[in-house]
C-alpha cells in the first residue's frame, strides 16, 4: 500500500507579516525639550499638507505629542513653519 503523504510543501517560505514595534523617540533618545527654532526637526511630525501627524503613526507617547503640537504651533507663529502648504516635503 502506497502512503498518502498529506504534508504542503512550499518552495519558498510563507511571508509572515511581522509589524515592527513604534517607540517614542524622545523616550528612547532621552529628549526633555522640544526646540519649536528647529524647524527641520518638527518637519519630521508634520505631513505635506503642513497638518501633524498623529501619535499612531509617528508612536510618540501622549506626553511627547503634546509638547511637539505645542513647539509646531509656536513655530507657525513665528512664522518658521507653514500653516498650510501644497508640497512642504
Amino acid at each position: 500500500m502506497a502512503q498518502n503523504n498529506t504534508d504542503i510543501k512550499y518552495l519558498t517560505p510563507i511571508a509572515i507579516d511581522t509589524k515592527k514595534k513604534k517607540y517614542c523617540r524622545f523616550k528612547k533618545s532621552g529628549i526633555k525639550y522640544i526646540d519649536y527654532k528647529d524647524a527641520g526637526f518638527l518637519l519630521k511630525f508634520v505631513n505635506e499638507q503642513g497638518k501633524l501627524l498623529p501619535r499612531r503613526i509617528t508612536g510618540t507617547s501622549t506626553k511627547y505629542q503634546k509638547k511637539v503640537a505645542q513647539a509646531v504651533k509656536r513655530a507657525r507663529h513665528l512664522a518658521l513653519m507653514p500653516y498650510v502648504a501644497d508640497l512642504l516635503k
